[in-house]
């Protein structure tokens, strides 16, 4: 009798590996360019980092996940997902100590137990981004547009994908928003899947995420979670909508849109493919501000997302990629340093341009003094500070410091990717 693989579980045959190694260099090339570097984390861990980071109620902890003793009784898991992974190594290893905002990513093999289906094995891959240290909006924002120039530099048309888009709030407003959806629910506690049912009584939130089709059909009307979002938690999402507007990114608000993990606060996103039909999303993420502390590290607010490289590579389809190479992005070549919120509205446009343009670039999200932000433009390796202030840009222009010499000089913003391609 042949031994055949697991179920769920696929070979990535030669023939298919090319496309694989062209869709991960893309990949990485473009989070290098938005300042992101990688991290590795083991595939085995605590099966209680999941339990406390993920959620018990969640369909993953609850059913999903792979869970098996170690020959001193502890109880280890296949990881199901990354970013609590990240969030641990980010808390052991002190990478907060550092200061500002850490931009990292990753690349390799998440496992499940559910049903294979087109797209989503039992192993599967994801690629995926986790930014800490910053509650700004503007990081959310920069978070949506890698995610889509991601799709953009794998040659997929902005026409066949679409952005989902909601606010969950913060722990303050969760328990409003879970009482309204228990008393809602409640009347149909009959009709709801078993699964649902355990989910009014452990968290309703859940319901919203269900795929079958009778509690699809009772979550329509539900109650939405932007009608109970406290002030900061509403400015946080009118801010982020006035910068996606300034990126030119569409979105269509989704109110059912609560992501199956229970670490999710505030922005929660999906971007999805008009060619999938019904499992449609390519990539999903928000912010979890709340889960360096749930996994005993100090309070860190933290954006991300995930995507599945079979689902995208379903999409792309088969292609020549023989004839594709990259270069290694090291650092940053430009660090911006905008004054306000409109001056950081500029700012991201600038970024998205010039990273379309191939010119590594970043900005600081910690919100610090200009002094700290030229020190960390300084500590970053780049080569020029461009500085935007109201003056500047009254004028269309903005401020470029060579770092190295001092010299300045002002330069049309229209004009800086000629002049720093130029330049190099």
């Amino acid at each position: 009798m042949k031994v055949e693989a697991v179920r769920g579980m696929t070979d990535i045959l030669p023939q298919e590996a090319l496309l694989w190694q062209y869709v991960e260099a893309e990949i990485r090339e473009a989070v290098a360019l938005y300042g992101y570097r990688e991290i590795r984390t083991p595939i085995v861990e605590r099966a209680e980092l999941f339990a406390r980071g993920v959620g018990e109620a969640t369909d993953i902890v609850h059913k999903e996940m792979y869970v098996f003793p170690d020959k001193k009784g502890q109880m280890l898991a296949l990881r199901p997902e990354a970013t609590a992974s990240v969030v641990r190594a980010y808390i052991e290893h002190g990478l907060y100590a550092k200061g500002g905002v850490a931009k990292l990513y990753y690349l390799g093999p998440m496992f499940r137990y559910e049903k294979p289906q087109k797209g989503r094995k039992r192993q599967f891959h994801q690629y995926g981004v986790e930014a800490l240290g910053s509650l700004e909006p503007a990081l959310d924002a920069e978070v949506i547009d890698l995610a889509w120039y991601i799709m953009e530099r794998l040659g997929l048309r902005r026409e066949g994908l679409f952005l989902r888009l909601n606010s969950i709030g913060c722990p303050e407003d969760r328990p409003r928003y879970r009482e309204a959806l228990r008393e809602y629910f409640l009347p149909y506690r009959e009709e709801l899947c078993p699964d649902c049912q355990r989910r009014l009584e452990e968290n309703p939130l859940r319901i919203l995420d269900c795929k079958v089709p009778t509690c699809q059909r009772i979550a329509a009307d539900a109650p939405r979670s932007l009608d109970h979002l406290c002030e900061g938690c509403r400015g946080h999402f009118e801010t982020l909508l006035r910068y996606l507007d300034a990126l030119d990114l569409a979105y269509e608000l989704d109110p059912k849109l609560v992501r199956g993990l229970d670490y999710y606060t505030r922005t929660v996103f999906e971007l999805a493919s008009r060619d999938l039909g019904a499992q449609d999303a390519l990539l999903g993420g928000g912010r979890y501000d709340g889960l360096a502390e749930a996994l005993g590290g100090p309070p860190t607010p933290g954006v991300g997302f995930a995507g599945g490289l079979e689902r995208l590579i379903l999409v792309l389809g088969e292609r020549d990629v023989s004839d594709r190479c990259h270069r290694i992005i090291t650092g940053p070549e430009v660090y911006l340093l905008p004054v306000g919120e409109t001056e950081t509205a500029e700012a991201l446009r600038i970024l998205a341009r010039l990273r379309r343009a191939g010119i590594p670039c970043d900005m600081d999200y910690a919100g610090r003094s200009l002094r700290k932000r030229l020190q960390a433009a300084a500590r970053s390796g780049a080569r020029y500070a461009l500085f935007l202030g109201e003056e500047e840009l009254s004028r269309g222009e903005a401020k470029v410091r060579d770092l190295a010499s001092g010299e300045e000089r002002y330069v049309p913003t229209e004009e800086l990717v000629a002049f720093l391609k130029g330049a190099s």
